[in-house]
């Protein structure tokens, strides 16, 4: 079971007296000061990342599609940051920030984001396609549910080979009508598979409520797996933080496969281009959510009234944030585009672990021709 779900914080309002959250000397919630404030740190650099990304798509620096994180940074932090190092992250396409805290370098994602060689998948994948298995990071996939088997996969070669990581496994809420999300689950369960499946539940899949394309709650769709449900408050990311910290834990002692209800709200359109408010959601809505919900007001209004953070400490914090993210743009707009002779690289494996080549299609490549002997 998930431990029990407390009410945000919400904007401006201090901790209650007895709470969990007080402070004691230089902590809260558990949490040391440096602690605190790092988490701080991630989610304005998020926020100022994806905000630094949004001012490019408007100007052409960014093409095709994009889809911001802003307003779910708890989550991504809270989720990502408890892990080791070592832990295995697979995760759908409004992946920026889960990039970077899954620990790919700001100015690699923007790279990528541009197009660029720079970029942490060689400018070749762009905004959904963010990759880099040096930090166990497997992208970043632009189908609904694609990355789900693939999660289960990643945790199977775990087992398969013996390691005592975990694979953490996001997706939106509407990939849980796509068949390949059932199927994982029956494996992961039979299996009994290191895997954590987490739905980023933002209301919405795409501009269709939830609420309209399923008759059970979230919870009650790991069930007949045998999977256990925990709902958590993704906007919340102490709670958040603490909650993934035990189950990753858990799931690394043997628990098996886990399914997880983050609630969390995105402040900006499903993609860049989806207005913010006026179709399928109402302007007071977001704004209702924007105003009582923002993950960063909700954590710099609680260390405020702890005593934990000055005005001068937020400004410092937010100061090297919106530093990084335009460091991050500098360096993308610098670095070259690829090189259009490169254009078939990275298509096919030039040879498989079995020593067989395979027809990649350039002009005079293994097994291109007659005499090139190679197996498609």
């Amino acid at each position: 079971m998930a431990p029990a779900t407390q009410a945000p914080v919400k904007n401006g309002e201090a901790p209650a007296a007895g709470d969990e959250r007080d402070p004691a000397a230089s902590r809260l919630h558990g949490f040391s000061r440096d602690e605190l404030h790092g988490l701080l740190a991630d989610m304005l650099l998020y926020r100022r990342f994806e905000e630094k990304a949004e001012e490019a798509y408007a100007i052409g620096k960014i093409g095709g599609f994009c889809h911001l994180h802003i307003g779910q940074e708890g989550l991504a932090a809270g989720s990502i940051k408890p892990l080791r190092a070592d832990d295995l992250v697979i995760t759908a396409y409004r992946e920026h920030t889960q990039a970077i805290a899954k620990g790919i370098a700001p100015r690699a994602v923007m790279a990528e984001l541009y197009g660029r060689v720079g970029g942490c998948s060689g400018g070749r994948g762009g905004s959904m396609h963010l990759f880099d298995t040096t930090v166990g990071f497997y992208g970043g996939h632009g189908i609904v549910g694609g990355q789900i088997p693939l999660g289960a996969g990643l945790a199977w070669a775990i087992r398969y080979r013996g390691g005592d990581q975990i694979c953490v496994c996001f997706m939106g809420d509407a990939a849980v009508n796509q068949g390949a999300f059932l199927e994982s689950l029956n494996m992961s369960a039979v299996w009994q598979l290191p895997v954590i499946y987490v739905v980023e539940n933002n209301g919405y899949g795409m501009g269709t409520a939830f609420s309209r394309v399923s008759v059970t709650e979230m919870e009650a769709r790991s069930g007949a797996y045998g999977i256990p449900a925990h709902t958590v408050n993704g906007q919340d990311v102490l709670e958040t933080y603490r909650f993934f910290e035990e189950l990753a834990e858990r799931v690394r002692g043997g628990a098996g496969p886990q399914f997880v209800n983050a609630i969390t709200y995105r402040f900006r359109g499903h993609s860049m281009s989806d207005p913010v408010s006026g179709t399928y959601r109402s302007k007071e809505e977001v704004e209702a959510h924007v105003q009582g919900e923002d993950p960063i007001t909700i954590l710099r209004d609680r260390l405020m009234g702890a005593g934990l953070l000055t005005q001068e400490e937020l400004e410092a914090i937010d100061a090297e944030a919106r530093t990084a993210s335009d460091d991050a743009a500098e360096f993308a707009d610098a670095s070259p585009l690829p090189d259009p002779s490169t254009l078939y690289d990275h298509v096919y494996a030039e040879i498989n672990p079995h020593g067989r080549l395979f027809l990649d299609g350039r002009p005079g490549a293994p097994g291109s021709g007659p005499e090139g002997g190679g197996r498609g």
